[in-house]
């Protein structure tokens, strides 16, 4: 597609202020050429392969817990944990009313529509480089700006995910060999929104007419410390990992199955940045759900990073002593944030921006 004719189809999309959702509401039969996507060059595993574990939160020994998560966190970079203290009334609940906000007339979404970056309350559909079949509510307000469908559940879910966020921090702190307040504190974690997230990507992904031609979310690796993601039983993630058990792919998506009252964690960016490639942040893509499944996938991603005046006054580098010697230059969050979106989801990692030049000393003898 030209890319005048690219942006003007872009334009009348976003003109419309209602989104993916807008689309089946009106009957779409076929995905419009700005949500096409070029072939992945990368297998998908087939059947069930258990890449990605499930920690038991609730296991008394501590020592093996943290040995779990440094494997995970070394390797996939991805995990899912359970008996988490998160009530699963409330999972549901909050999955609940991000459904109802997206499946209420398109009227009551408009006022939320907008790419303003700095309105704390944003509704829209991603478009770089090429449209993603999915709609996205992204908060980072108080409770009182929040949707009302979204008002009696995520508020309380962002308390309680906050609490579990600052937990995992202090085993992966642990899992460094450092002390278990380490990444709390250097994270900024503090004990309001206004410092270290989380914020909020409340994502409704509707069934989609042509799922080969499209993706719900493009592959990338996430620009924050961790992620913890709340996904529905409908599927879809998938990680890209090295080397297929028992084959010759070198790289393969592998899917994330859910688990029932389960959460799924991962690394982030600039969290394989201060741990200096000891923590892997893997790229991950979520396959758009076809229209004679389970019907539309919806989740709920909290990212904790870096926020208010710290986020361009605090810079980060790799901890010293962590597996050394430093790959990375230090960078602020307010840095990291803006490499990533001015490239968007092109394949590549914003931390390459970040990674500092390989001694002369240390190259390979050709």
């Amino acid at each position: 597609m030209a890319a005048s004719d690219r942006l003007s189809q872009l334009k009348a999309f976003d003109d419309t202020k209602s989104g993916v959702k807008g689309l089946v509401d009106a009957g779409v039969a076929a995905v419009p050429p700005i949500f096409h996507h070029p072939p992945d060059p990368h297998h998908i595993a087939a059947g069930t392969i258990t890449t990605v574990p499930v920690v038991d939160l609730q296991d008394d020994d501590k020592q093996g817990l943290v040995a779990q998560i440094r494997a995970a966190a070394e390797t996939v970079g991805f995990f899912q944990v359970v008996n988490h203290g998160v009530p699963g009334d409330l999972l549901a609940e909050t999955l609940a009313s991000v459904r109802r906000f997206n499946e209420q007339p398109a009227e009551a979404r408009r006022p939320y529509f907008t790419r303003d970056p700095a309105r704390r309350v944003r509704y829209n559909s991603f478009q770089s480089p090429a449209a993603n079949w999915r709609d996205t509510l992204f908060l980072e307000a108080p409770e009182e700006e929040v949707p009302p469908p979204c008002r009696a559940a995520v508020p309380e879910y962002a308390r309680r995910v906050r609490g579990l966020g600052k937990r995992l921090l202090g085993l992966l702190s642990e899992a460094l060999g450092l002390h278990a307040g380490y990444l709390p504190d250097y994270c900024c974690l503090g004990d309001d929104v206004s410092h270290g997230g989380p914020v909020m990507g409340c994502h409704y992904y509707p069934p989609c007419p042509e799922q080969s031609l499209t993706l719900g979310t493009t592959r990338h690796s996430d620009p924050c410390f961790l992620t913890v993601l709340l996904q529905d039983g409908v599927g879809g993630l998938q990680v890209l990992l090295d080397g297929e058990p028992g084959g010759g792919v070198r790289r393969y998506w592998a899917d994330v199955p859910p688990v029932a009252g389960a959460l799924v964690i991962n690394v982030g960016d600039l969290l394989q940045l201060v741990s200096n490639d000891r923590f892997k942040s893997v790229e991950h893509r979520v396959v758009a759900p076809g229209r004679g499944g389970g019907g539309a996938r919806v989740s709920v991603a909290c990212f904790f990073r870096t926020t208010g005046d710290a986020a361009s006054t605090r810079a980060y580098g790799p901890i010293a002593g962590v597996n050394p010697p430093p790959r990375y230059r230090n960078v602020t969050v307010k840095e990291f944030m803006g490499y990533y979106r001015d490239k968007g989801l092109d394949g590549t990692s914003a931390l390459a921006r970040c990674r500092l030049p390989i001694p002369s000393s240390r190259l390979p003898m050709i």
